[in-house]
């Protein structure tokens, strides 16, 4: 499911792969959003299909991920186009070397700029990570 209601001045339209459509009608937000050539990402847990999270930070880290790819790939995308990425972590220091190891499997030179930063706790009940990114597509 793709909605492309464009809003005047900035041609922004949002991305919603059908996979990740609840968000969009019972969150109200848009998994991906372009403004011009820039799409904004929307923060990702590592929950699956039905909202269950592993208590396994790996398993977590690949399902972001993969949300991720999601709306890069409804967008036309790929990981490349990726100019910045903001983690959210719980237990930042206890995770980050699972975190960096599994990031290092989707994001590849040149890296995009990066900020992790650690919070007491995230909107999905046992999530340990959340990743939101921002995409360039240069071909416009």
């Amino acid at each position: 499911m793709q909605n492309d209601q464009t809003h005047r001045m900035t041609n922004a339209r949002s991305v919603v792969p059908e996979p990740l459509s609840k968000n969009y009608t019972n969150w109200h937000f848009s998994p991906g959003h372009w403004a011009d050539n820039v799409l904004f990402l929307s923060g990702c847990t590592g929950t699956d299909a039905e909202g269950h999270v592993s208590p396994d930070l790996s398993q977590q880290c690949h399902a972001a991920f993969a949300k991720l790819k999601l709306t890069l790939d409804a967008a036309n995308l790929d990981f490349q186009d990726v100019v910045e990425i903001t983690t959210y972590h719980v237990g930042l220091q206890k995770g980050l070397e699972i975190f960096k190891s599994i990031k290092d499997d989707y994001i590849v030179e040149p890296y995009p700029a990066w900020t992790a930063i650690g919070v007491v706790e995230l909107a999905s009940s046992g999530a340990m990570l959340e990743i939101r990114a921002v995409a360039l597509d240069r071909n416009v």
